[in-house]
């Protein structure tokens, strides 16, 4: 664990010192110039329009830290040829997943913290109302979701030729999933035969990551989700990642790291 620990304070680091670290404060800069608009406007309506694109804006930004951050990391080292003295320390490939996962989703969750701290503290000093137990939920939910999206990227990192085409097909495929995964079902009930079955299992065997949206409790001031599903749902989120680091260990045990 310490060498696990060790390589995941590196991660975090190299985010400080990479534009990463500043483009958060910049983003989280705007988040409050877009936030504090809500004082000119006294209508519920735009007060709730303005804060669901603060919400956006905070998945939009965590979701670019993380994916980018994660891609880069495996080619990196390769590309540096840093992974050699590393795993002749001795630090097993394994340890080398676990460090890099580690290391994204604690930096991810920096970012999530950051941004909805600031988020908290426009809103609630206009509103005058602090549920933080609502705010806990939706970090909460928004960072388990991010740790499957880490997982996946470090399995495409495996695979995929450089951390450009990486980012490219995940994003993408993070976009599709959010934008469509809750409506297969719905959809594959309009479709016939054979096309029903196949994106019925399409919806079974993707990772549900728009379950793990609660801007809508946020910004309509909603009661708090169970705690029971949000339990279930970080089991869920543990699963997953679960599945995309073993995924990622034995692509990364395989490969040659001279090529």
């Amino acid at each position: 664990m310490n060498k696990i620990f060790a390589l995941a304070g590196v991660v975090i680091k190299e985010l400080y010192r990479r534009k990463d670290f500043y483009v958060l404060f910049v983003l989280s800069a705007l988040l409050t110039c877009v936030a504090s608009m809500v004082n000119f406007f006294h209508d519920d309506k735009i007060v709730r329009i303005v804060k669901d694109v603060c919400l956006l804006l905070i998945w939009i930004s965590t979701l670019v830290i993380a994916i980018a951050t994660t891609a880069r990391q495996i080619p990196a080292e390769r590309e540096a040829r840093t992974i050699f003295p590393l795993l002749a320390k001795p630090v097993s490939r394994t340890e080398v997943i676990l460090g890099k996962f580690l290391g994204c989703w604690l930096a991810t969750g920096v970012a999530v913290l950051v941004f909805y701290v600031f988020f908290a503290f426009i809103n609630g000093s206009r509103e005058h109302a602090w549920p933080v137990a609502i705010y806990f939920q939706a970090a909460w939910m928004q960072w388990s979701m991010l740790a499957i999206v880490i997982g996946m990227v470090l399995l495409g990192s495996i695979y995929f030729a450089a951390p450009s085409s990486t980012v490219t097909i995940i994003f993408v495929v993070v976009a599709g999933i959010l934008g469509l995964g809750s409506h297969l079902n719905t959809i594959a009930l309009s479709q016939s035969e054979p096309m029903q079955s196949v994106i019925s299992v399409v919806y079974f065997c993707i990772p549900h990551l728009e379950w793990y949206d609660l801007r809508d409790f946020v910004v309509y001031s909603q009661s708090l989700a169970p705690w029971v599903a949000v339990l279930q749902a970080t089991l869920y989120a543990a699963v997953w990642t679960g599945i995309f680091l073993f995924l990622a260990w034995l692509g990364f045990r395989r490969k040659s790291l001279t090529t």
